[in-house]
C-alpha cells in the first residue's frame, strides 16, 4: 500500500491520517509537540463545529465526547453604544459542538496510533520535507499557522488583506449564566468596536463557555499586548462586556478561568496560499488546511474548513489509485477543496468589513421573519447556501421579497 506523510497533527492532520490509516495506507504523521504537551498546554482555538464537518468525524469513528454540551443555535445582536438594536435566534437543523483541542489532539493522536499510524515527535523544517519526500508516495503540510506553511506562496488573487483585520483573544470560562432559551453562539456586533462571540464547549475540566473577542485593530478591544497575566486577561474580557456589552456582562460577571492556560491573544492576516510547494530537490508537497486557506475565526469557520479539506482530500487520494501524486494531482486535490472552500473566504471576508445595506436589510428581515432567521443561522452549516443570495443587492430584495 502506498506512504502518505502528513506534517501535522491537528484536526486537518489527524483526521487524513487516521481516515487513511483505516483504508490501508501507511501513513508517517510529524507533530511538533507529545499529546502530554499539548494537553498541558495553552489553548489554541474556540473550534466550534457545525454538523457536516461533525458528521465527517462521525464516520470515522471520531466522535468520543458525547458528554460535550451542544451548540443548538445561533443568536445575533446589533449593540451600538451599549443598547440593543436588533437581536434574533434560531435553532441550528443538528446541533454544533467544541472540544478543546487539548482533550481533542490527544486522544486522536492515541487512535491514529492504535491504528497503526506512526506518529514521529519532530520539528520539520525544509530539509525534513526532504526527507519525508524521499520516504513517502505523497507528502501533505497540514501545519497550521506553523512557520513551514509560510514556504507556501501567498496567492494575491484570492488574499485581499496583507494586514490582520482584527486583534484576538479567546477566554475559556466557567460560571456564565446560561441562556434563558436553548444554548447558541451569541453573536454581538459592536460598531465600531468589533464583534464579541461565545458558546458552549467542553475543556480539560468540564464544560465551559469560550468567550472569543474581535476588535478592529488600534480600537477600545485592541488592549491584550498590554495583559501580562491570566487574571489580567479576565479582568480584561469582562472590561470589554461590562463597557459595551451590559447583556453579556450579566450573565458573565461571576465567571471565573477555566485554568490559566485557557486564555490565547494575537492577530494574523486572512490569507490564501498556493497549495503545491516545489522543493529545491524538485519534489513537491500539498499544503492543507489553515497552511493554505487562513481565514480570521469572526464567522467560526476554521476547524470545519480544516475538516472538510480532510475530507476532500481524503477522498482524491483513494480516488487517484497508483497513479504518482504529482503537482498536477495536488492542484487538482485543492482545487476541488476550493469549491467549497470559496464561499467561506468570500463570507468570512466581507464579515470583516461594514456591512453593506443589502445584508443589514438580510439581518433586519430575520428578526421579524423565523423563516429568514432559520436560513441565516444554519448557513453556517454550509456557506454555500448563502451564495449568490448575498452578493448582490437584487438578489438580496428578490430573495426577501419571496420570503414575504
Amino acid at each position: 500500500m502506498r506512504k502518505i506523510g502528513i506534517v501535522g497533527a491537528g484536526q486537518a492532520g489527524l483526521q487524513l491520517g487516521i481516515g487513511l490509516r483505516r483504508d490501508g495506507y501507511e501513513v508517517v504523521m510529524t507533530s511538533n509537540q507529545t499529546a502530554a504537551q499539548i494537553g498541558d498546554g495553552r489553548v489554541t482555538s474556540s473550534q466550534c463545529m457545525f454538523d457536516r464537518a461533525l458528521e465527517s468525524e462521525r464516520r470515522l469513528g471520531l466522535d468520543f465526547w458525547h458528554d460535550a454540551p451542544p451548540v443548538e443555535g445561533i443568536q445575533f445582536s446589533l449593540v451600538p453604544g451599549g443598547n440593543t438594536a436588533l437581536s434574533w435566534s434560531s435553532r441550528l437543523d443538528r446541533p454544533g459542538k467544541s472540544v478543546d483541542q487539548r482533550i481533542k489532539m490527544p486522544r486522536w493522536m492515541e487512535e491514529f496510533e492504535r491504528l497503526g499510524g506512526d506518529l514521529r515527535i519532530a520539528d520539520v523544517d525544509k530539509a525534513g520535507l526532504e526527507a519525508l519526500s524521499k520516504e513517502c508516495d505523497l507528502v501533505v503540510v497540514a501545519s497550521g499557522k506553523g512557520e513551514i506553511g509560510r514556504l507556501f506562496e501567498r496567492d494575491d488573487s484570492r488574499s485581499p488583506f496583507d494586514k490582520p483585520q482584527r486583534s484576538l483573544a479567546l477566554t475559556y470560562v466557567h460560571g456564565m449564566t446560561p441562556r434563558a432559551e436553548h444554548s447558541a453562539v451569541n453573536f454581538n456586533l459592536i460598531p465600531g468596536v468589533g464583534e464579541y462571540f461565545v458558546f458552549p464547549a467542553l475543556t480539560l475540566s468540564g464544560p465551559c463557555e469560550i468567550m472569543v473577542f474581535e476588535g478592529l485593530v488600534g480600537g477600545p478591544m485592541d488592549r491584550w499586548a498590554a495583559v501580562t497575566t491570566p487574571a489580567e486577561h479576565l479582568a480584561e474580557s469582562l472590561r470589554i462586556l461590562r463597557e459595551y456589552l451590559p447583556d453579556e456582562y450579566a450573565r458573565a460577571k461571576d465567571v471565573t478561568l477555566t485554568d490559566d492556560r485557557g486564555i490565547l491573544a494575537g492577530r494574523f492576516a486572512p490569507t490564501v496560499r498556493k497549495p503545491v510547494l516545489r522543493l529545491p530537490s524538485g519534489a513537491h508537497a500539498l499544503g492543507m488546511g489553515d497552511t493554505v486557506c487562513l481565514n480570521d475565526p469572526i464567522t467560526g469557520q476554521g476547524a470545519n474548513n480544516a475538516s472538510h479539506c480532510a475530507a476532500t482530500y481524503h477522498a482524491a487520494i483513494v480516488a487517484h489509485g497508483n497513479r504518482p501524486f504529482d503537482a498536477p494531482f495536488m492542484q487538482s486535490a485543492f482545487d476541488h477543496y476550493w469549491d467549497y472552500a470559496q464561499f467561506v473566504v468570500a463570507w468570512t471576508n466581507n464579515m470583516l468589513l461594514p456591512p453593506p445595506d443589502h445584508m443589514v436589510r438580510i439581518l433586519g428581515a430575520a428578526q421579524m421573519d423565523a423563516r429568514i432567521a432559520h436560513w441565516f443561522v444554519n448557513g453556517f452549516n454550509d456557506p454555500r447556501t448563502y451564495f449568490p443570495t448575498i452578493t448582490d443587492p437584487a438578489l438580496t430584495d428578490a430573495f426577501l421579497r419571496r420570503a414575504a
